[in-house]
């Protein structure tokens, strides 16, 4: 602050003499390093406070009832509820393995041990070949941690111990899951399921937040690579569109060709597994056939996925179609997968923008079409069922599934691109995935399916030959 700007207002309120006014300024210059000391002492409480860690933390679990959720799309057990009021604690054993201990506070509740998992497998970690591109990190990382993770453990797992209670959780927990929901980092949740009439039904379900400090320490030891470089995209919803995405330091193409394939609008949307659960937060009338969602492009909308992960009809999310609003041609290439030695394959899709004429490319890559499963369209759940990113997981998947197969090693990726090469956001755009499986009596015709926002339904079904 200058003389000038200071002299005026000092003399007209107090008519002092100069030795007074190097009084005032001094009394400014000390008032505002206290105010800068005081945003310093805020800003270090607020980071203490996020990043403090410990070797054993209670953490608070949020339980919701039916009446505070009812949305929730998962099957419900007739016991939901009577096993709740339950406490956390997480215990750090090493540097990347942890326990997460559900602690009873009644008599009638089990006490749930899940026991040395690797966080490491459950912390986002970009394939070692994307850090050779700002691009690649960016995207693998954003879509690892806005993609949901769900890891199972059956009961009977070494990791799973349950003692005390009434019996019943002891008799008849079938699988315990831990989530990383597919929000900004930190907020997870565990689940509890029972069996009843010989289908896997929810009995618990607590939404908590895991310690960004611990969190932050995986990070660093996954990535040899600084928290701070990634903090603000990780723990906030930062749109990287328009990041540029080379897929050829992904893979290497061998050969390609056009296939021929079969796109029919007026085909009825196909409903199982999750999606057939989901039909109350799809909150759109009248979806009957394909071409209703790129027809009617805005009135189809979604119950938002928010945190700390749960559906919420009373904020809709919409979509961006029209993006994909033509299917063009298919693409079958044999490629060399940087992540692997075997020759694999890759589909690409091509799509005009039916607002701008855009071609936008849908790619499918590291994925070997001969080991798909054969399955009719009705079980197409149990066929390639996979987010989109770079070295992302499935998003349902056993913990031993997992400890063989670490998502940063995967040569797959699947990513939607603009004529560019440019990113565009899938979770605006409301596609969460591909599904693919071969046709039950054809090898050769491959069955793939576009996944809606939250998976809450089937977007297209497309037919391709791929001899």
């Amino acid at each position: 602050m200058s003389e000038r700007s200071v002299v005026p207002i000092i003399n007209s309120s107090f008519l002092v003499g100069k030795s007074n006014f190097r009084v005032t300024k001094k009394q400014v210059l000390f008032a505002t390093l206290i105010l800068f000391l005081g945003l310093i002492g805020v800003g270090g409480f607020w980071f203490t406070s996020r990043y403090k860690f410990s070797n054993q933390m209670p953490i608070k679990l949020t339980e919701l009832s039916n009446a505070e959720y009812p949305e929730n799309p998962a099957a419900l057990s007739k016991n939901f509820q009577r096993y709740s009021k339950r406490k956390l604690t997480i215990i750090k054993k090493d540097d990347t393995h942890f326990d997460f201990v559900l602690e009873p506070t009644s008599q009638k509740t089990a006490k749930i041990v899940i026991k040395n998992v690797e966080l490491n497998l459950l912390v986002p970690k970009v394939p070692a070949w994307t850090k050779k591109d700002p691009g690649l990190e960016v995207i693998a990382l954003t879509d690892r941690e806005w993609n949901r993770q769900q890891v199972s453990f059956p009961a009977n797992s070494a990791n799973i111990e349950i003692t005390g209670g009434d019996g019943f959780e002891k008799q008849n927990l079938v699988e315990i899951a831990l989530a990383n929901n597919c929000l900004n980092a930190g907020y997870w949740e565990v689940l509890l399921f029972t069996k009843e009439s010989n289908n896997k039904s929810l009995y618990y379900q607590g939404w908590f937040t895991f310690p960004m400090g611990h969190y932050k320490n995986v990070f660093e030891k996954n990535n040899n690579i600084s928290y701070w470089k990634h903090w603000w995209r990780l723990e906030h919803w930062q749109d990287p569109s328009g990041t540029v995405v080379n897929t050829d330091l992904l893979r290497t193409v061998v050969n390609e060709k056009e296939v021929k394939t079969k796109f029919s609008p007026d085909e009825k949307v196909i409903a199982a597994g999750e999606q057939s659960r989901k039909v109350r937060t799809t909150l759109t009338k009248n979806l009957a056939t394909w071409g209703d969602f790129y027809n009617n492009q805005n009135e189809v909308k979604f119950a938002s996925f928010r945190p700390p992960g749960f559906y919420d009809s009373e904020k809709p999310w919409g979509n961006e179609y029209w993006r994909v609003g033509k299917f063009e041609k298919a693409i079958l290439r044999n490629i060399k997968s940087v992540g692997s030695q075997r020759e694999l394959q890759e589909i690409e899709l091509l799509f005009s923008d039916t607002k701008t004429g855009e071609k936008n490319r849908f790619f499918i890559s590291g994925v070997n079409l001969k080991q798909l499963p054969k399955l009719p369209v009705s079980e197409y759940p149990k066929g390639l069922y996979m987010p989109m990113g770079i070295g992302v997981p499935p998003f349902y998947q056993s913990y031993e599934e997992l400890q063989k197969n670490h998502p940063d090693q995967s040569p797959y990726f699947s990513v939607l691109l603009d004529s560019n090469n440019k990113w565009i956001d899938h979770h605006h755009l409301a596609i969460d995935g591909p599904v693919m499986h071969l046709d039950k009596d054809n090898p050769n015709l491959l069955h793939l399916y576009l996944l809606s926002y939250e998976r809450n339904t089937l977007v297209t079904h497309l037919l391709i030959n791929l001899e």
